[in-house]
């Protein structure tokens, strides 16, 4: 299994507060995308630091408190989400959510950590 990415990944309903103390740590917009997962209540933000840390940042007016899960992008959505399932881990939804770009969903281990599984789309 090839991962790509591999970073954290915050849900919030305070997005600008999140983003500035990131900004603060050295860290900048690299892109932002209304409507992620599929869902218009959700916006995602990716930043960087310079010295190549990522970290992710979604927010949403329906999430009861902030929570950090692992983002993972994978080159085979298949393969990982069989991987993890074999590991014990579930889907937290009924159904993959695909657009134009990407193929998600999240995963929740035994233990009752998350997995963001994500694979993007190349054209």
């Amino acid at each position: 299994m090839q991962i790509t990415t591999f970073d954290p990944l915050i849900m919030t309903t305070d997005s600008e507060g999140t983003v500035k103390l990131f900004e603060d740590l050295g860290f900048v917009r690299r892109h932002t995308k209304d409507g992620a997962d599929g869902r218009e209540d959700i916006m995602g933000i990716r930043m960087k630091h310079e010295n190549g840390f990522h970290v992710d940042i979604a927010s949403s007016k329906y999430i009861k408190q902030d929570n950090v899960i692992i983002r993972m992008n994978v080159r085979d959505f298949d393969e990982a989400k069989k991987m993890l399932e074999d590991h014990g881990f579930k889907a937290a939804s009924e159904e993959t959510v695909t657009d134009s770009s990407s193929k998600s969903i999240g995963m929740i281990s035994p233990s009752g950590f998350m997995i963001g599984l994500v694979e993007h789309i190349r054209h």
